[in-house]
């Protein structure tokens, strides 16, 4: 099982577990298709040529899953051992078909990918968004199927905000999940590849950029009633900014005071409404 995921692909989905009695066969390679909701878009070159070099000295041990799909099938779980097993010369695979609807295989390929947690933030925040909108999961259904906390899905899914090109820097693995998230409290979008450039550039960790953002969005006059709140304030602010994934304001003057969340489009507002409890049902 791995660390942080609370549950297996059999407890998350009984009808479409794989059971000891399935029969395994051998299918032609070249029978076989994608997945087309392979959640994974990045796949590392020398850990195919590993598993490569491995399955020509020890075969596939685990069969790989897939589900017919007219006179060929589709992979449900098993990509990257179908890719090496191509790589290694073989002309077919030991596989399980299931009888897998549309739904079924998305969620199942899906949450196996989530499950191994080597997915870029992009690549899991795309898994997440799409479990919510193809399969009508809430935030607060993944939280508790995959043992994850509500705000992680949430500034995950964030992510998907920024523009392509910097989401294609997350991926890569020039920019942290971090940085993405920072870059998304800049005021002014347009300016999130320059700093972003810059970022890279200057070598800025998350702490710099936050700073170097927050001198970008406070005027003077900002900066000045900044000066004046207590510790206890910007402690609180720090807290509420880490769980609606946002900038958070508290604004106190004599006994009165307010708190202003920031959002940035309709989604993002929906997104945090639903982490209010108030978005309709």
């Amino acid at each position: 099982m791995v660390k942080g995921l609370g549950k297996g692909i059999d407890a998350l989905f009984r009808e479409e577990s794989v059971h000891m009695e399935d029969q395994v066969q051998q299918i032609a390679l070249t029978k076989i298709l994608e997945n087309p909701f392979q959640p994974r878009k990045i796949f590392d070159e020398t850990a195919i040529t590993e598993l490569s070099a491995s399955i020509i000295e020890h075969g596939i041990i685990q069969p790989i899953i897939v589900r017919k799909k007219g006179r060929k099938y589709e992979i449900v779980v098993g990509e990257r051992r179908f890719r090496a097993a191509k790589q290694a010369g073989l002309v077919e695979i030991p596989a399980i078909v299931k009888d897998f609807d549309e739904q079924q295989m998305m969620e199942v390929a899906i949450l196996e990918n989530l499950q191994r947690e080597d997915l870029t933030p992009i690549e899991e925040a795309d898994a997440y968004n799409s479990l919510i909108n193809q399969l009508n999961f809430t935030q607060e259904d993944l939280a508790k199927r995959l043992g994850k906390s509500r705000p992680h899905i949430a500034n995950l899914i964030r992510l998907l905000q920024l523009p392509e090109e910097i989401r294609e820097l997350v991926n890569s693995g020039q920019l942290s999940m971090g940085h993405g998230r920072a870059l998304l409290g800049l005021k002014n979008k347009r300016r999130i590849p320059e700093i972003a450039k810059k970022v890279i550039k200057d070598q800025l960790n998350v702490r710099q950029l936050e700073k170097l953002i927050q001198i970008l969005n406070d005027d003077v006059s900002r900066e000045t009633e900044k000066e004046k709140k207590d510790v206890h304030v910007q402690a609180t602010e720090s807290q509420l900014r880490e769980y609606f994934g946002t900038q958070v304001q508290i604004k106190k003057v004599k006994n009165k005071g307010k708190i202003e969340i920031e959002f940035y489009s309709d989604d993002d507002l929906h997104r945090i409404l639903e982490i209010l409890k108030l978005e309709e049902q």
